[in-house]
């Protein structure tokens, strides 16, 4: 079982921006919210990949949010790329993000590849639902 993957701040973050963790997606799951839609996306994958379940909880909309949020560690998170993006920037009410998030359940390679909804609402960017395609 591989369990969740270590980030420290000098390591590549997992999202794929080509930042350091501490100066990307650790902010976010450190509490700043993300300004785009797509920065919130990119620490969501992030927290699967480093198991932050919290995270995962806390930046669902309210309306939407299932009531616990449970993450398997035999799943190994391996890759992310962002296809499209529409709105979602400071300023918008709304915003889409399609990505293929590539995986590793056991000995079986898969790519999730969803167009996630987000929201702006309260000063901050909710993650709304997913259509997985």
């Amino acid at each position: 079982m591989p369990g969740f993957a270590r980030s420290d701040d000098a390591d590549p973050c997992a999202c794929g921006s080509g930042s350091s963790f501490g100066d990307c997606c650790a902010r976010a799951l450190r509490g700043t919210p993300p300004v785009t839609a797509e920065g919130l996306m990119r620490s969501r994958y992030t927290a699967f990949v480093v198991g932050d379940a919290h995270h995962l909880r806390e930046t669902w909309h309210p309306g939407t949010r299932p009531e616990d949020v449970v993450l398997d560690p035999a799943t190994e998170w391996r890759g992310l790329d962002i296809v499209d993006t529409l709105d979602g920037m400071p300023g918008d009410r709304r915003g889409w993000v399609e990505f293929h998030a590539r995986h590793r359940d056991g000995t079986e390679d898969g790519v999730l590849h969803e167009r996630s909804r987000f929201v702006w609402q309260s000063g901050r960017w909710w993650y709304l639902d997913g259509a997985v395609r």
